[in-house]
């Protein structure tokens, strides 16, 4: 059993404040396009596995409760009950004792599908871009899920045969939810990102690096770009039936924190020339 407090780094009286600032500051830490480390992206999947259990107070209860975010089938009702048995409901009760029908000789029970169970499953950004191959446990086994790319929240993954038992078995029904992000935003199929720009660049223009969900790419920044302005990367956003969205980044522009010497007489020859007297 994971310890999804342990891998957030949380104790388990922790409140929602925090294991969310736990969460971003692992995902930070751990993201495949800031960490290179081999190790890197197992962790990243860990920790937005166990955020996305312990960030909903419902998750969280069964958890606490049972070890697993998915809980345990209720226990089948003491003794028999017929108030709400239909014809076939006789016929199975019968058969199970008697190893017969109900009806004997008028016919043999006909076969019941089980019935379908669902779960949820918790996708990255990154995992629901690109598509692939995710395993997951069910009832113990280890099943491999094919993730098509550009799923979005709230799709369905269906796994045949996996469900409650029958004649034939049920299905698993997966529901994708997507994590949170430390960079994007998602909207349709329209990605969103803060673009950090250092003052200079943004009033003469010039490249800076951009993270996207394929790499970091370089991209050009016009001359008196002002905070607040969006530019947008056309069909790098995320994949669907008609095609990729775009990406968009809001300019925030960053001013220098420390200043040699010899910045600082530039920055302030600057000033002269542009504000005389102030």
């Amino acid at each position: 059993m994971k310890d999804y407090y342990a891998i957030l780094g949380v104790p388990r009286n922790a409140t929602q404040e925090e294991i969310k600032r736990a969460y971003k500051r692992l995902a930070r830490q751990y993201h495949p396009d800031v960490n290179k480390s081999p190790e890197a992206e197992e962790k990243f999947k860990e920790i937005n596995e166990a955020y996305a259990v312990l960030s909903d107070p419902e998750k969280r209860r069964v958890y606490d409760t049972y070890g697993t975010a998915t809980p345990p089938p209720p226990p089948p009702p003491g003794g028999y009950d017929f108030s709400g048995f239909d014809v076939e409901d006789f016929s199975d009760f019968f058969q199970e004792l008697f190893g017969t029908g109900l009806f004997g000789s008028m016919g043999r029970r006909r076969p019941r599908k089980g019935r379908d169970l669902r779960a949820e499953l918790p996708l990255s950004l990154e995992e629901a871009f690109h598509g692939g191959e995710r395993v997951v446990e069910v009832g113990g086994r280890r099943v491999p899920v094919k993730i098509p790319p550009g799923v979005q929240e709230g799709s369905t993954i269906r796994l045949a045969g996996l469900g409650g038992p029958g004649d034939p078995p049920g299905d698993l029904l997966l529901t994708v939810r997507l994590l949170p992000h430390p960079v994007f935003r998602l909207e349709g199929q329209d990605l969103y990102a803060t673009l950090d720009v250092p003052a200079p660049i943004a009033v003469v223009g010039g490249k800076v690096r951009a993270p996207t969900l394929e790499g970091p790419v370089e991209v050009t920044i016009p001359p008196r770009t002002q905070a607040g302005k969006k530019l947008r990367l056309k069909g790098k956003g995320f994949p669907g039936p008609g095609g990729r969205g775009d990406l968009y980044y809001e300019v925030r522009v960053v001013i220098p924190e420390h200043l040699t010497p010899e910045e600082e007489e530039l920055w302030r020859k600057l000033k002269e020339v542009r504000y005389a007297g102030a």
